[in-house]
């Protein structure tokens, strides 16, 4: 279970516990009884470490890339992505080494494959934002500028199979996706396969679109944000394959947040969809178009209490401590901490 609001998040898989509240210090974290595989520093310690690094986006740039409800601005892209940036133009350097010292030993004359990059969160925590605006930065720099994003929302079963199974209730769980095709996708692209095609999932129609495909033709890096990308594998009657998505990563981050904040982020969304998407005739949820607000914020919370927070704390939270790099957010969802793993 998650733990109330008005606590500490406690440790769970090798993270210390923390409180996203706290104010910032001067720096890293006070040394901590518990041993910790990850490095903790607050907002201005982290911000520090790329002072060298030029900014490339712009205002503009931006404001086109944050998602709905999320306020990120230029300030926020400086302090906290600009070094994200700069630690993951470093580490794709370093597998590049790594790639070429094997491709010696083994005599081969191998290409180098694409650099994964897998991004985990909640529902409403602002990962697709996070996805984006690092798919821009990464992009910027000489050394990687073919940068694709997917997202695991394509390889959701259409409604229509999940109706099937009985699972319509639990979209966004684990077993609502085709997770051997993400697997058989994620096996080509690091493969090095010159073309592997996604499926296309719309959030307007709330379901797989038939025949369409994005395909994503060997770039230098490939980002992968999902609900449930750094979950174990765990095989089944049905699957008995031990292989995670996880396994194809290099590098992954989870965008962490209160519990609180992320159902009040949640609730905010759905108020905004309401007054817009919700209102097209498409719309999968044309039917909430025409609730007040009170009832509108009753549906989301009974939305976030039966589907969401379930989701989150038995399956999405746990898999935060498999993250190489957590960025904590704070009420007003700029973010407060970061969390690097040792390596």
């Amino acid at each position: 279970m998650v733990p109330p609001s008005d606590l500490p998040v406690p440790p769970r898989e090798g993270l210390p516990a923390i409180d996203p509240g706290a104010s910032p210090g001067a720096g890293l974290l006070p040394e901590r009884t518990t041993a910790s595989p990850y490095v903790d520093l607050d907002r201005a310690a982290w911000s520090k470490l790329s002072e060298s690094t030029p900014l490339p986006l712009t205002d503009a740039d931006v404001v086109k890339l944050r998602g709905l409800g999320d306020p990120i601005d230029l300030a926020e892209v400086d302090a906290i992505y600009r070094p994200i940036s700069r630690l993951l133009n470093l580490y794709v350097t370093a597998t590049s080494g790594l790639h070429e010292a094997t491709s010696t030993f083994l005599r081969e004359n191998s290409t180098r494959t694409p650099y994964v990059i897998g991004v985990a969160g909640s529902v409403a925590v602002g990962k697709s934002t996070t996805s984006r605006i690092l798919r821009e930065m990464l992009a910027r720099w000489p050394e990687t500028p073919r940068v694709e994003l997917i997202t695991t929302d394509g390889f959701l079963y259409p409604n229509a199979e999940l109706a099937r199974r009985g699972l319509m209730e639990r979209k966004g769980f684990p077993e609502s996706y085709d997770r051997r095709a993400l697997i058989r996708f994620l096996s080509r692209v690091k493969a090095g396969a010159p073309e592997v095609r996604s499926p296309v999932y719309d959030h307007l129609t709330y379901d797989i679109v038939p025949g369409a495909e994005t395909v994503v033709r060997k770039p230098d890096v490939l980002i992968v944000e999902g609900l449930n990308v750094l979950q174990p594998a765990r095989p089944s009657a049905t699957d008995e394959s031990t292989v995670a998505v996880s396994d194809f990563f290099d590098f992954s981050i989870y965008v962490d947040a209160r519990t609180r904040n992320i159902r009040q982020w949640y609730v905010d969304r759905f108020l905004s969809l309401r007054r817009t998407a919700f209102a097209r005739p498409e719309s999968y949820f044309k039917r909430y178009a025409t609730l007040t607000d009170e009832e509108a914020i009753e549906k989301a919370k009974s939305i976030w209490d039966s589907i969401n927070a379930p989701n989150l704390e038995e399956n999405i939270l746990p898999t935060r401590g498999r993250a190489t790099l957590v960025l904590t957010k704070g009420s007003d969802h700029s973010v407060q901490r970061a969390r690097l793993r040792k390596i």
